[in-house]
């Protein structure tokens, strides 16, 4: 499910918006989409809710589009951020809280459709690149980029994120390393490693971004130096 929140204090341009956004999707096969609409700032971020998407006009009254998009990047909200404005200078502020796209008005149907293009591929590419894990009877998704290691104790997998927080749920290694694929090392029986993570090797520990380390078998040690190059490659580094 695709989840879009739209943006405008103008209640004639939140329904043309809405009504255009709902017909390109329709058209590009996107069937299984919610489209809420907020007619200011203080709405949008009172609701409290994720989006996928979020298409903001620039001038608001109090937040503005510009402010409440940093709101939403102050708490954390990885969204999509698209704003709509008649200013084409604006596009430079744009950049502050890192927008997918800067759409001017009268919006040009062919632009927004390309946008929207866009905007699919990219959610595409972020789905791709997560981990769904199922805590009870809760499902999470866990951007692998944030998995610094993996690690397994009993019958829980506990998962070591970039930002200390720690996650377990019931599960095997073996099948989430068969999940996880190329981006990960199996560096010991009980751990699995980000190779994107890894900053050096030595003494029997893989040594980690932020301090950490974790032990590494002795006969896996060349392994883990093929896997790391093999990564520099995927890269292009």
């Amino acid at each position: 499910m695709l989840r879009i929140a739209v943006c405008d204090d103008e209640s004639h341009m939140l329904d043309d918006l809405s009504a255009r956004i709902s017909d390109c999707l329709d058209a590009l096969g996107c069937r299984e989409f919610r489209l809420a609409r907020f007619s200011g700032g203080g709405a949008l971020l009172e609701a409290g809710e994720d989006f996928d998407l979020v298409l903001l006009d620039i001038q608001m009254p109090p937040p503005d589009g510009l402010e409440t998009a940093k709101a939403l990047r102050r708490r954390g909200d990885g969204c999509l951020v698209v704003f709509l404005t008649v200013l084409r200078e604006r596009v430079f502020d744009a950049f502050e809280v890192e927008a997918f796209d800067y759409l001017v008005k009268p919006l040009d149907p062919a632009r927004l459709r390309r946008t929207l293009e866009r905007v699919l591929e990219a959610l595409d590419r972020r789905r791709a690149r997560t981990l769904l894990i199922q805590r009870g009877t809760a499902r999470e998704v866990v951007p692998l980029d944030e998995i610094v290691y993996c690690e397994v104790l009993g019958r829980k997998i506990y998962l070591h994120r970039q930002d200390g927080g720690v996650l377990d749920y019931y599960d095997k290694l073996a099948d989430l390393e068969r999940r996880l694929g190329s981006g990960f090392f199996r560096c010991h029986r009980s751990y699995l490693v980000n190779l994107d993570h890894v900053r050096g090797c030595g003494g029997g520990q893989v040594r980690l971004s932020g301090g950490g380390a974790v032990p590494v078998s002795r006969l896996r040690e060349g392994d883990l130096t093929q896997a790391l190059l093999r990564r520099m490659r995927e890269r292009g580094g």
